[in-house]
């Protein structure tokens, strides 16, 4: 029986979260900022989003654990979830090159002279 882990289903979320243009910019910016996060107007006019169409996107992150929101006096301060992202990207890689340390080369440039 192929039963779907935990882990299998926080990674489809996660996935799914992020499989929509704005929900993507969003995070993108929200890891940009840093830990300092992000008021919903500043992501806003950052991206030229609606506010009403951020709110439904910014919902759907903080859904999927990708984004927390804390109140701050009058704002709300949107962050990414950093330990979030690092587990989804470990479980993406975690057997990647067969266990082998992943070195991918550079492509050689004709134009440069570079030797590679």
């Amino acid at each position: 029986m192929n039963t779907i882990t935990a882990q299998e289903q926080q990674t489809v979320s996660a996935l799914s979260a992020l499989a929509q243009v704005q929900r993507l910019r969003a995070f993108r910016a929200l890891v940009v900022a840093g830990p300092a996060g992000l008021t919903p107007g500043t992501l806003s006019a950052q991206l030229a989003i609606a506010p009403s169409a951020l709110s439904f996107h910014l919902k759907e992150l903080a859904q999927a654990d990708l984004v927390s929101v804390e109140p701050q006096g009058r704002h709300l301060i949107y962050r990414a979830q950093f330990d979030r992202m690092n587990t989804l990207l470990a479980y993406l890689t975690e057997h990647c090159c067969g266990g082998q340390p992943c070195e991918v080369a550079p492509p050689a440039c004709s134009d440069c002279g570079d030797p590679a």
